[in-house]
């Protein structure tokens, strides 16, 4: 059985983050609200009201307990509305002064199109006239973030994969990208995440080194591994680091869906991912180890939790 349960120690898990944390290593997960976590790292009797769970309480509630063991988290749900004052109140009331958010960008400023989804209604199909609008990016989400400014571990901009005809070219894109990253206020912590092989070029690279953002170094089903990734000599283009691990290549999100649900236990290994995040997380040169923010998916392996303990004992 593959499923790591019985090893994991949430205990002894918050104190290795901890202790990475101190040495700038922020490790997380993507996403935290995951009923198949309970039992694991959160305590189920934390959300029941005579002895029946409440889903509300929980996805409200639980960010707190997560806190209580993880450093930081990236969260997925910006990229699907702007945020809210009082969403944002809530989220950083329930976590140290010290816990680091990664936000992912609304995609109403990285869709190039978008996507033939019911949420998109009428525009399903339709290029976007906010694609990489920087007074759009100010106005909605970094103003908003401006009281909680230190606790930002990074600010994600997640292209999803490009059609034919989205653009010219390579050389089409890197000019929006390059006036876009121009156009933003200086200060924060930007960084890019492709999601389309074809565009990640040194000529990619050089424009995000030029404007000190981070490649996400990002484990995807259209993307190089992260192993591979790693051997560009300019992979590296900012001051922070970045890595999100998300599923195996060649993989579709609907199928790591199909597969893992309810993300209660490891069904499958990733090795070459696993060991590219310990790389990244201990066996850099010194003058290599600039911050980092590294997360995982449970749909990368099936569980998280299991992931980031295996990788951080050497299981």
């Amino acid at each position: 059985m593959l499923d790591l349960f019985a090893a994991f120690d949430r205990d002894r898990l918050a104190a290795r983050l901890k202790a990475l944390a101190q040495a700038q290593i922020f490790i997380g997960t993507s996403s935290w609200k995951y009923e198949g976590w309970l039992g694991m790292l959160y305590d189920r009797a934390n959300y029941e009201n005579r002895s029946r769970f409440s889903k509300t309480r929980f996805e409200q509630e639980c960010l707190y307990e997560y806190s209580q063991y993880f450093p930081s988290v990236c969260v997925d749900a910006g990229y699907y509305r702007f945020p809210e004052e009082r969403y944002l109140e809530k989220l950083v009331g329930q976590v140290p002064s010290s816990f680091k958010f990664t936000w992912k960008v609304t995609d109403e400023i990285t869709l190039r199109r978008f996507p033939k989804l019911p949420r998109f209604g009428d525009r399903k199909g339709q290029l976007n006239q906010n694609f990489l609008n920087a007074e759009l990016c100010y106005n909605s989400f970094l103003r908003l973030l401006e009281p909680y400014r230190e606790q930002v571990g990074s600010l994600v901009f997640e292209f999803a994969e490009f059609r034919p005809g989205d653009f010219k070219g390579e050389d089409d894109f890197l000019l929006q990208l390059e006036n876009f990253l121009q156009a933003l206020p200086r200060g924060w912590p930007y960084s890019v995440e492709i999601r389309t092989e074809k565009f990640f070029t040194t000529g990619y690279l050089e424009v995000l080194a030029k404007h000190g953002v981070a490649h996400v170094l990002s484990q995807w089903s259209y993307m190089p591994e992260v192993s591979e990734q790693l051997k560009d000599p300019g992979i590296f283009t900012a001051d922070f680091r970045v890595a999100r691990f998300l599923l195996r290549r060649g993989r579709p999100y609907e199928r790591a869906v199909q597969i893992f649900s309810p993300y209660a236990e490891t069904r499958e290994v990733n090795e070459d991912a696993r060991s590219a995040a310990r790389r990244l997380i201990f066996d850099l040169r010194p003058e290599e180890v600039k911050p980092l923010f590294l997360y995982v998916n449970n749909r990368l392996e099936g569980n998280a939790l299991n992931t980031i303990w295996s990788v951080i004992h050497g299981d």
